[in-house]
């Protein structure tokens, strides 16, 4: 028995599925589903290991989750700027689900599909920079020294001291990363705010004060990415902004309103758009 899982909608037309397009999330052939004027890239997968139940309990695998997630992407970047991205993880129990998917929330799909014409998804993220070795030494234990000064008054102050200049420097670049925010925002069609990674999702020691997407007409791409690149030098050496992108729109495609699989769709991990 087989599941169908959804990886992106179109509007009918020319097949979107190029000749080199790569094996899906359990290594099937993409394939296509069209109604009411609408195509859905879907896939078939074994519905032992895609049910409800096996998807929760492989989210809790982060090899076999980076592994799906993955591929799941790969089919959604060779299908290219024509579709919707659907969130990873919508399963339908068969084809004809997704045809009465595609049926009942037409309008919805076109709505979303006009949304992101001709335009793609940029991520930025900006992190706090070290700028003050000393106070990060002073915060991290006592310095080396004659050991009859470690408990003394000098050696508690200068420790106070240090942990109140980082603050202010996470506080000033808290304020910066909130500045570059807003000047993208306005560049954008839309965008939002990610919560911000810790270090051991994001393989970066420092802070990560922000974890912004932003949609932008092809139009304007190459303005935009020069924004980032003037913001970089206008807030280093206090913050540091990395761009990345071009993407699929996950963070402004959701499925319409009441549009729901088998099981509930899930947010990939690890990945730049989220």
């Amino acid at each position: 028995m087989t599941y169908t899982w959804l990886y992106a909608v179109a509007r009918a037309g020319p097949d979107p599925l190029p000749p080199e397009i790569p094996g899906g999330v359990a290594d099937e052939g993409p394939r296509t589903v069209t109604a009411d004027g609408l195509l859905a890239v879907v896939g078939s997968v074994p519905a032992p290991d895609f049910d409800a139940d096996a998807l929760q309990r492989h989210l809790g695998e982060p090899q076999w989750l980076e592994r799906t997630a993955r591929a799941h992407h790969r089919v959604v970047a060779a299908v290219g700027s024509r579709a919707l991205p659907v969130r990873f993880g919508t399963v339908y129990r068969d084809d004809d689900r997704v045809r009465a998917l595609l049926t009942e929330h037409a309008d919805g799909f076109r709505t979303a599909l006009a949304g992101i014409a001709d335009r793609t998804e940029w991520g930025v993220k900006a992190y706090q920079e070290r700028t003050d070795p000393d106070a990060a030494a002073e915060g991290d234990g006592p310095p080396d020294g004659p050991p009859d000064d470690r408990p003394g008054t000098a050696y508690l102050l200068r420790r106070r001291s240090a942990r109140d200049r980082a603050d202010r420097a996470l506080t000033d670049a808290a304020d910066r990363a909130r500045q570059v925010h807003r000047t993208l925002a306005g560049l954008a069609d839309r965008s939002t705010e990610h919560p911000p990674q810790p270090p051991e999702a994001s393989g970066v020691r420092e802070p990560m004060l922000l974890n912004g997407a932003y949609l932008v007409h092809r139009s304007r791409a190459a303005e935009f990415a020069r924004a980032v690149t003037g913001l970089q030098g206008l807030h280093g050496p206090a913050l540091r902004v990395e761009l990345t992108g071009p993407w699929p729109p996950y963070s402004f495609a959701d499925l319409p309103t009441g549009a729901t699989g088998a099981t509930e769709p899930t947010e990939p991990t690890g990945g730049d758009a989220g």
